[in-house]
């Protein structure tokens, strides 16, 4: 099989990585929008907190505006340093109070040194209020997120502006840091679990998804029109592989319907090809024959002084012919009809020795890694194929060249090798896929039956044949034999 076609990423695989980064995914989606969540808890508590705060600074500065005899910015700049410092202390915050022209009138902290930034609100406060119409403010510090700055109206008794309050904000998070990372630690905890236990169920869920197609993969793989039993039955299958098994299961039932025909049409056809090859074979011989007893008929009179030696001739020709009948109804008869097996526990190397006695010694030589290999063989059949090889063998040497003949026996575990090479012709590229076909032949004689029926013996056997072939340096055929 072309190793390209199973490159790729299997379904299982899929399937299983699908699931973890769903997984994976799921957990990095619930750690941002906890994230999320905090920060806007965390911005929520703090606005809520500073506005607490404004409304009650707001709510004591009121009374003192309230109680006061003085109108617009004297009220703001009559207010006693000790009353603001009492007010800022009683709500434990800093502040600021500036006229409605933005200048600082009034500052909570009175030890400190004032920034000459803040003698003074930037006019883009102060013409908010007025463009906007608004009572309150809050402005975010841009080189600092945990900072900010509330700015809000004060009125007099009459509802009228008397100044702006400005109130500095610094979100202390260091507890709500600390309760996050609590939070994520345990997150990270449970994720972590639910990613191991993922993993496994992703494993197991790919492999119980999977194990209905490898079961069908396993089965076409090993299914073979010869066998009966090639459908394939899976227990309680999801109803898309139940559908696929159902589709396969009637192609197997019109496969060998077909098959059925197949084997019929070619046999018939090989039965026809068979009858013109016997036919053309025994006309063959037939024609002198036939030449042969014409002339004798003409030329036949007992009173020739070489009557013998006529009719010593006439015999020997029509003994010839029919030696070649003879040859061609062997051949045909033992291809169309090969003996029952009789196997039986054999010495390899000794068969080998007997079938090669026929052969002349001079250009044959054998070898062997062992000189004991047992197996279950039909003698007749084996020295039959080892005869077969070695005269194809001896008749590929073209003439002028000395044979050549190397016949080596190896075993492994659970098979008999046998190795022939020769140093002939070697066998033509366009010849490679024909040359175990029926009356296929490179000789000028013969059937072309020979390696066919070889090819028949050893898959009888259950055995292999192959061969290697070098043009004009020679060819190897390898049989290789279970032992059993």
């Amino acid at each position: 099989m072309n190793n390209s076609k199973l490159k790729g990423i299997s379904l299982r695989f899929r399937i299983f990585i699908f699931m973890i980064l769903m997984v994976v995914i799921s957990s990095i989606f619930v750690a941002i929008v906890t994230l999320i969540e905090y920060n806007n808890q965390s911005e929520y508590y703090h606005n809520e907190r500073l506005e607490r705060k404004e409304n009650q600074l707001i709510l004591s500065l009121n009374y003192v505006i309230q109680n006061s005899i003085f109108t617009n910015d004297n009220i703001i700049k009559n207010i006693s340093d000790s009353k603001i410092d009492e007010i800022s202390n009683i709500q434990n915050i800093e502040f600021k109070l500036y006229g409605l022209n933005g200048d600082l009138i009034k500052n909570s902290d009175l030890d400190s040194n004032v920034d000459l930034l803040e003698l003074k609100i930037p006019n883009t406060i102060i013409d908010k209020f007025k463009s906007e119409n608004i009572n309150r403010y809050v402005e975010n510090n841009i080189d600092n997120k945990n900072y900010k700055v509330a700015y809000d109206i004060l009125k007099d008794q009459n509802k009228r502006p008397i100044g702006i309050l400005y109130i500095p904000y610094y979100e202390f998070d260091v507890f709500n840091y600390d309760k996050l990372n609590s939070i994520l630690y345990g997150l990270g905890l449970v994720l972590f679990n639910i990613i191991i236990i993922s993993t496994l169920f992703a494993y197991l869920l790919s492999r119980y998804i999977t194990k209905p197609l490898f079961q069908i993969s396993n089965r076409l793989k090993s299914t073979k029109l010869s066998q009966d039993d090639n459908k394939i039955t899976l227990k309680n299958p999801p109803r898309e592989l139940a559908e696929l098994v159902n589709s396969y299961n009637l192609m197997i039932d019109e496969l060998e319907v077909n098959a059925v025909k197949l084997a019929k049409s070619e046999r018939e056809s090989a039965w026809r090809e068979m009858a013109k090859q016997v036919a053309h074979e025994i006309k063959n011989p037939l024609t002198p024959m036939r030449l042969t007893i014409q002339s004798f008929q003409r030329n036949f009179s007992a009173d020739k002084e070489n009557i013998d030696t006529i009719v010593n001739e006439f015999s020997n020709t029509l003994i010839q012919q029919i030696d070649v009948l003879t040859s061609i109804a062997s051949a045909f008869s033992d291809f169309a009809k090969m003996p029952e097996q009789k196997k039986e526990l054999l010495n390899v190397k000794e068969i080998i020795e007997s079938g090669l006695d026929i052969f002349d010694k001079n250009f044959i030589n054998f070898s062997f890694d062992n000189n004991e290999i047992l197996a279950n063989l039909d003698k007749s059949q084996l020295i039959r194929v080892l005869t077969n090889l070695v005269k194809n063998a001896i008749q590929s040497i073209p003439e002028g060249r000395t044979p050549l003949i190397d016949v080596y026996l190896s075993s492994t575990n659970s098979n008999v090798i046998i190795k022939i090479s020769d140093n002939g012709s070697g066998i033509e590229e366009e010849n490679r896929l024909k040359i175990f076909e029926p009356r296929f032949t490179t000789k000028s004689s013969g059937m072309g039956l020979g390696l066919s029926m070889i090819s028949s013996i050893i898959k009888s056997f259950n055995g292999t044949i192959d061969f290697e072939t070098k043009k004009n340096i020679g060819t190897t055929f390898s049989l290789t034999f279970p032992k059993n």
